[in-house]
């Protein structure tokens, strides 16, 4: 009797020493970063899920942790206890992701390092703040236009607005496509290009890696050109 008790003392204690694995590790720094609670999450549907979460206490690093079975754009959002909340969207692949930010500019100044598929997601990212930045220069020249009643620069400016939107797309269309190999090219499909014509989805989807076509945001891609198609 007593060594079965002593055997069943050593298989406690022997489980109670392992490590707790996961697929996906998120190591953060938030300088500045006092009081709040970070939160992992995902998108289901059109609901967020809560896959970890911590409350942070003078410790500006720190880590969370989820299973994940395939690479996917999850959410690391910080609630500082007041109305200021901020998210950085990431896409994240099982190992390890770095985030380093800032707690004052909490979504524009981090800085991600991790999966392959994040290094092509900021590339995309790069070429899109240059579209963003003409879109605001277009903004500004437009309300000095109307303030002026100028309507001829107001019409310009306006056709300057229609062929930025179309120059983002077709951009978007062409960068999915060549890199067919990511998870990134049907992400962005759907994500950033969702209201296309069916013609160019399909374009991009039938560019797709198989095994690409096979995944999450794949296999989205393929419902919603279905979808669309039947609508149609």
């Amino acid at each position: 009797m007593k060594n079965i008790f002593t055997l069943a003392l050593i298989v406690l204690t022997l489980s109670s020493c392992q490590k707790e694995t996961h697929d996906f590790t998120l190591n953060a720094t938030i300088k500045g970063l006092k009081k709040g609670v970070v939160y992992l999450e995902r998108q289901q549907d059109s609901s967020m899920v809560v896959l970890d979460s911590l409350v942070i206490n003078g410790n500006s690093n720190f880590q969370l942790h989820s299973d994940l079975s395939e690479p996917e754009v999850l959410f690391l959002r910080l609630d500082k206890n007041d109305s200021d909340e901020g998210v950085i969207v990431f896409f994240a692949d099982k190992g390890t992701t770095e985030i380093t930010s800032d707690i004052k500019n909490f979504n524009f100044l981090s800085i991600i390092k991790g999966s392959r598929q994040q290094a092509v997601l900021d590339e995309y990212l790069l070429m899109m703040s240059k579209f963003n930045n003409k879109n605001l220069d277009m903004i500004k020249e437009n309300f000095e236009a109307q303030i002026k009643n100028d309507s001829v620069k107001v019409n310009s400016i306006e056709e300057g607005f229609n062929n930025l939107l179309k120059r983002k797309y077709l951009y978007t269309i062409n960068f999915a496509v060549n890199n067919k190999n990511s998870e990134v090219a049907p992400y962005l499909a759907i994500s950033e290009i969702p209201n296309t014509s069916v013609k160019f989805l399909e374009t991009i989807y039938e560019a797709l890696d198989e095994n690409i076509k096979q995944s999450m945001y794949g296999r989205e891609l393929k419902s919603k050109i279905e979808e669309r198609s039947k609508s149609n």
